[in-house]
């Protein structure tokens, strides 16, 4: 191997320094002549050349004692690895022997325990079949001493106990019902407080204006037109009436449809203000003021709904929500009374646990059906149909039809619903009503009703909104009660002014009576 790394780092020089140096022949030419520097060069070579070889061993030595560290390095840490691994055998191989004892312990203790289970239960099933001898013998022995059967001393055990849990369950009945009527009361007052404080609104009531002002008398000839041609299109395009001699300076809108007279008011006080009042330009500004105002409805229908937390509605329900905005019922505008019965019936819903999205829905709708006027019935009918159109689920269109208490309530929602409503219309500052209006109202139905021979009495309900007429049984027969019923309707709607509509129910009773002596 030395020779190997020798032969890596020099040659072998071609001669010693030993031989001698071959001089060139000499010529006779004198100018030629052997230097004298020859031989102290070649020592010098040879000197190097030792050197480096010298160095060359020394190198391969210290390469030899590096592979030779290298190698006992290698070795120790095979041989500690392999001592590691015998440790880790060995301590698996204690491990395995220590748990392979506790196997066999435990197999031990299970084998002494099913042993000593199974005499146990040995021991078990003979005390039981003792123990079943025993009853059966006491058994006979009872039914000699009773002369009764096992049946029927069960029927009689039986029959006392059930007399004697009645008597329990009656005491406790009534208690229970005791405390629940001292708690009800107290417990109901809270939450109906707590409710009306939440859905109260600042401003609740309002009061609908059909007048317009007029900036001179003048202008009134010009509303009326040439043979009154202007004032015949205008309430011709707007279903209204306008009364221009009420008031001085002032147009009096008449109509029952809350939007048809809040477009003709502001379409009057637009041509008014424009000073062009003509047929042509009347129906111009009016189709205008029409498109304006059903926007603004849809917009307030819209509004209405996500106060009160209600989306995803058709739109033309939204729309007719939106006509709440010109209605009004006894003064209190329709938009505040729905908000602030919502807002009621969904903290009574809260605080009851009852489905809060019945309730909801069913106070955002329970008087849709107020602005519904091209269909005849009672705003409770016409809002139970329109519901049903539009596939509104059931529960909801039961709460609106139920909260009047037209018919039982079938749910605790229906319930809500109408004391919401009962609520919100009937706390104080809640409504504005002119009682003798409303109690001449209530006359005038009834006056109509008992002006037609072969009526005995007449009553009107449901705040004006049915009249009941009872006729003499001896003087009108069925026929002729149909045709009074028809009679005092037509008659009470070409005299009298009313909102919405109103029901004659005639009655014919016939009564038979005799005594017995």
């Amino acid at each position: 191997m030395f020779e190997k790394l020798l032969s890596i780092f020099i040659k072998k020089p071609e001669r010693t320094a030993d031989q001698p140096v071959s001089l060139p022949e000499q010529h006779n030419d004198t100018s030629v002549r052997p230097t004298v520097s020859a031989p102290v060069t070649i020592k010098e070579d040879v000197i190097q050349k030792e050197s480096i070889i010298q160095e060359a061993q020394i190198r391969a030595k210290e390469i030899i004692l590096e592979a030779k560290d290298q190698a006992l390095k290698i070795k120790a840490d095979a041989e500690a690895g392999v001592k590691k691994l015998q440790e880790e055998v060995l301590k698996l191989e204690k491990n395995l022997n220590i748990q392979k004892a506790q196997l066999e312990t435990k197999e031990k203790e299970l084998e002494e325990r099913t042993k000593t289970l199974r005499q146990a239960k040995e021991a078990i099933e003979k005390k039981q079949t003792e123990v079943d001898e025993i009853h059966r013998q006491q058994k006979e022995q009872l039914e000699k001493i009773a002369s009764l059967t096992r049946d029927e001393a069960r029927k009689l055990l039986m029959e006392k106990f059930d007399k004697e849990m009645a008597e329990e369950k009656g005491k406790r009945i009534r208690q229970m019902e005791e405390d629940i009527r001292k708690d009800a009361d107290t417990m109901a007052q809270e939450i109906l407080i707590d409710a009306m404080r939440f859905g109260a609104t600042d401003v609740v009531v309002e009061h609908t204006t059909s007048k317009v002002k007029l900036p001179d008398d003048e202008i009134k000839g010009r509303i009326i037109g040439k043979e009154g041609r202007n004032i015949q299109t205008f309430e011709e395009v707007t279903g209204v009436q306008l009364d221009m001699d009420s008031a001085p300076g002032e147009v009096i809108v008449s109509s029952f449809d809350p939007v048809r007279r809040e477009i003709a008011k502001v379409a009057l006080e637009r041509l008014i203000t424009d000073g062009r009042i003509q047929p042509a330009k009347i129906e111009e500004i009016v189709e205008k003021t029409q498109k304006e105002i059903e926007h603004i409805m849809y917009k307030e229908g819209d509004n209405l709904c996500h106060r009160v937390g209600v989306y995803n509605l058709p739109k033309e329900l939204i729309q007719m929500l939106g006509r709440f905005k010109y209605r009004f019922s006894y003064g209190q505008n329709m938009i505040e009374h729905t908000l602030e019965e919502t807002r009621i019936g969904v903290s009574i819903a809260t605080e009851l646990k009852a489905d809060v999205e019945t309730v909801k829905l069913g106070c955002l709708f329970h008087d849709i059906g107020k602005v519904v006027n091209d269909e005849e019935g009672t705003h409770v009918q016409l809002g139970v149909e329109l519901l049903k159109k539009y596939n509104i689920p059931e529960k909801v269109v039961n709460a609106v039809a139920e909260h009047h208490e037209d018919r039982p309530f079938s749910s605790i929602e229906s319930a809500i619903v109408a004391l919401a409503d009962h609520i919100s219309g009937a706390r104080p500052g809640a409504r504005s009503e002119d009682y003798e209006s409303y109690i001449k109202r209530m006359k005038d139905l009834e006056a109509a009703a008992t002006s037609f021979d072969g009526v005995d009495k007449a009553y009107a309900i449901s705040a004006g909104r049915e009249v009941r007429v009872f006729v003499k049984p001896d003087r009108v027969d069925d026929s002729s009660a149909a045709l009074i019923a028809r009679e005092i309707a037509r008659k009470i709607e070409l005299e009298q002014t009313y909102p919405g509509v109103v029901k004659v129910t005639v009655i014919r009773e016939t009564r038979f009576s005799d005594t017995a002596k």
